[in-house]
């Protein structure tokens, strides 16, 4: 079964990026090693704050939509209503190497 994921990243200045993907786990190293070039390259968005999960692809698209055409206001109730200190939900994801 296909999983597709609805996301949201943010930054030191708490900018808000949403986005959609089918590896949730891939996409954000990408977000975090600057792989990935335009909007959230450029504002450093690489702190995952929020995400949903769905089996169909056409569902994570509209719920996409949808939630980037809220309010900020709106955006921020749903990103604390799982994570009021907006934690980095993907911490611990990716351990560096320390010896090097």
């Amino acid at each position: 079964m296909n999983q597709y994921y609805v996301y949201i990243l943010t930054n030191k200045s708490k900018t808000l990026y949403i986005g959609v993907t089918n590896n949730l786990e891939r996409r954000i190293y990408k977000h975090k090693q600057k792989l990935i070039l335009g909007f959230t390259q450029k504002y450093n968005l690489n702190k995952l704050i929020y995400y949903e999960e769905t089996s169909d692809i056409n569902s994570a698209i509209s719920r996409e939509k949808q939630i980037k055409g809220w309010l900020r206001v709106k955006k921020i109730a749903l990103i604390e209503s799982v994570n009021p200190e907006w934690h980095d939900l993907s911490d611990g994801w990716f351990e560096k190497d320390n010896d090097s």
